[in-house]
């Protein structure tokens, strides 16, 4: 039997959904079928995650169903309408009808990509996610937050769609490459920042046991995560307001992605070296102080995660990125800052001027 950690709630009214955390919950089908009505599913994954864990999230669905298995190319890149299409035309040639369930069984890309299939099939079918990576984890399978990338931006085409269920198994962490753990926990930090200073302390005192995948640890980091993001999405769903704290470093992180080549940086990574210029930014507008600037660097150094942008990125290129950002509203670029560890505040009267000053002085950048 599965060993349950916590379950979580997602309290959004008849939408609302359980977020399991546990240990070897695939290898408990309770977990999985209970949340699986029909005789038709679809299991979408990639070719790194379905040889590892396909085979006990099928046997979890049990002889009576029939099951499609979309097996997609691993890596950022392959976020695109073109990816979503392949889905399409593998569940229409099986004529799954709008009773059927997806299942998204892999990363963020994963998430995102079989969320949004999920949201247009036959206009919404039922949508499980069983997320594979610490960043899936923490952050893009919970929230209903689903979307593809374009050349010019990333998550520009997509929809919010909540899945009617998330699990969280903590054991698939284990087979999880270092650089994509330190990337996921660069997320976790994120809702310290934003929301919740003890946890932030907590992390800074913790960061060797997660890093040594401790599994004590990381439950507990997962949980706190989960729980703060749910609370916001609860708050406001479609991000017309407070969630928008979500986003803290994620317009510079964005920027980066698309600059980069989606995949060459990491969501984490870019992320990392988005919240250090956001946190930088809310020092120079004496929001928090110099040292806690000086703290965050240190951590994320010490993770082995990115503290600038990339040198070979012009200012101007990063400008313009950030000018298409989706957290434009009426032209004003929306960026998240700190007030104070744990207290986030969104603002859109950052002029040209002070970005460009801003970007100058982390030294990265070439004029």
């Amino acid at each position: 039997m599965s060993l349950l950690m916590h379950t979580l709630h997602v309290d959004l009214g008849e939408r609302s959904y359980p977020v399991y955390i546990g240990r070897d919950l695939l290898a408990d089908p309770a977990f999985l079928a209970r949340h699986v009505a029909g005789s038709q599913a679809v299991i979408v994954s990639n070719d790194t995650v379905a040889p590892l864990y396909m085979e006990p999230v099928r046997a979890a669905l049990g002889d009576g169903r029939r099951v499609t298995e979309v097996i997609l190319p691993d890596g950022e890149q392959f976020k695109t309408l073109q990816t979503l299409e392949r889905i399409f035309d593998r569940v229409m040639r099986d004529n799954h009808d709008r009773t059927t369930t997806f299942v998204a069984l892999g990363g963020g890309v994963v998430g995102d990509v079989a969320g949004f299939a999920a949201a247009c099939y036959q206009r919404g079918v039922n949508l499980v996610q069983v997320p594979t990576t610490l960043l899936a984890q923490v952050d893009s399978s919970v929230g209903g937050k689903t979307a593809v990338n374009h050349p010019l931006g990333k998550n520009m085409i997509g929809a919010f769609y909540q899945p009617r269920a998330v699990l969280i198994d903590t054991n698939t962490l284990q087979t999880l490459p270092d650089r994509e753990l330190r990337a996921g926990l660069a997320e976790v930090l994120k809702y310290g920042l934003i929301a919740d200073e003890p946890f932030y302390r907590w992390l800074q005192a913790q960061m060797p046991r997660l890093l040594a995948r401790e599994e004590a640890a990381l439950a507990e980091a997962i949980e706190r995560s989960c729980n703060n993001k749910a609370q916001v999405v609860a708050a406001d769903e479609r991000e017309s307001g407070l969630r928008a704290i979500l986003n803290l470093g994620h317009t510079f992180g964005h920027a980066i992605e698309t600059a980069q080549g989606y995949g060459n940086w990491l969501h984490g990574e870019a992320v990392a070296a988005g919240m250090v210029l956001a946190m930088d930014l809310s020092v120079r507008r004496g929001l928090v102080a110099a040292a806690e600037l000086a703290d965050l660097r240190r951590l994320l150094q010490d993770m082995h995660l990115p503290v600038a942008p990339p040198p070979d990125m012009r200012a101007e290129a990063f400008l313009e990125l950030m000018a298409r950002d989706k957290k434009v509203l009426d032209t004003r670029l929306r960026l998240v800052l700190l007030r104070a560890i744990g207290a986030a505040v969104i603002v859109d009267d950052v002029s040209r001027q002070e970005l460009l000053s801003l970007l100058d002085g982390c030294g990265a950048f070439s004029s």
